[in-house]
């Protein structure tokens, strides 16, 4: 190891060389990050403007709206731009940067999904105690917990993981930087590395969709019995929630288990596009298009700027 020469960047190696399909790759990920950004913000504009969402729900939906915004922009422009300038060199400071931040992204929105699941419940279950559960102060709380509890989780892996030597190939093969791929990279010894990573996805990933499962199996089982209308329309967005957390779930997992052994690069490339574009992508079309709620909301905001507009 004397004469092994330390890394002081990496080369993320996520687009290919070919100048067709890197600009097939631009405008892709261009398409999906705008599509995310426009839908998210107009449902953080919406459930702002519009005083009949001023609700537990859409609350945790603006903030989950927000995030995946803040999520989404931390590794797609860079790999946008990459795609067309062919420069895909990062420092090491800066793939801390963007390890942390995607760490702290996907602790915080598997942390809110969990939430919502459990503000559903109480809806269909406990309608009677819902206000008194779900009280304002009980929502900024549990939010604020949230951004804590994602801080400290990052800042963990983030720490645990640049501790190490990185003294072999500086090549990155993805299209950000992520724990896995850096752990290929080290001569050191990464045996507490994956101890912490199964530990937390155990803790974490198990607690949260354990959670998620329970709330509602127990929902099923309250709209099965006593079918009221209030009870089907909160229902609406449970199923295709329950598909965004699997997804997100199942690809994270899957990159973070994943052996370097048996690693497969373009596998890898996918199950990572899943749990970062993917579930902000998806979250405004459940919560938009499925929600009438929403829709009438959309309705009620534009006309008034029309009207205002016309003024």
């Amino acid at each position: 190891m004397a004469n092994s020469t330390m890394v002081t960047e990496f080369l993320l190696l996520g687009s290919p060389d070919d100048w067709n399909m890197s600009f097939l790759y631009f405008t892709l990920f261009t398409v999906t990050y705008l599509g995310t950004l426009l839908g998210n913000l107009l449902i953080v504009t919406v459930t702002t403007a519009d005083q009949n969402l001023h609700t537990p729900m859409y609350f945790f939906l603006r903030n989950l709206s927000i995030l995946d915004m803040f999520f989404i922009s931390i590794t797609i422009p860079n790999v946008c731009v990459n795609s067309l300038t062919g420069n895909r060199t990062i420092s090491v400071a800066g793939c801390a940067t963007q390890i942390f931040l995607v760490l702290f992204c996907a602790c915080v929105e598997l942390l809110f999904l969990s939430i919502m699941a459990g503000d559903r419940y109480v809806a269909i279950c406990q309608p009677l105690q819902y206000p008194t559960i779900m009280n304002p102060q009980f929502c900024v709380h549990m939010t604020l917990a949230s951004l804590l509890s994602g801080l400290v989780y990052a800042g963990v892996h983030t720490g645990n993981t640049f501790r190490l030597s990185f003294c072999q190939s500086n090549v990155v093969h993805q299209f950000f930087c992520d724990v896995p791929s850096l752990l290929r990279l080290s001569c050191s010894d990464t045996t507490s590395n994956m101890i912490l990573i199964l530990v937390s996805i155990i803790i974490l990933g198990g607690g949260c969709f354990g959670l998620i499962i329970m709330s509602y199996i127990r929902i099923f089982s309250t709209v099965l019995k006593s079918p009221t209308t209030a009870s089907v329309k909160a229902f609406s967005t449970c199923t295709p929630h329950i598909l965004v957390v699997s997804v997100f779930l199942s690809s994270s997992t899957g990159v973070y288990l994943r052996s370097s052994a048996n690693s497969d690069t373009l596998q890898d490339l996918i199950l990572s596009a899943c749990y970062t574009m993917v579930p902000p992508f998806l979250n405004p079309l459940i919560y938009s298009l499925r929600n009438k709620q929403v829709k009438e909301a959309v309705m009620r905001v534009m006309g008034r700027k029309f009207i205002s507009g016309k003024r």
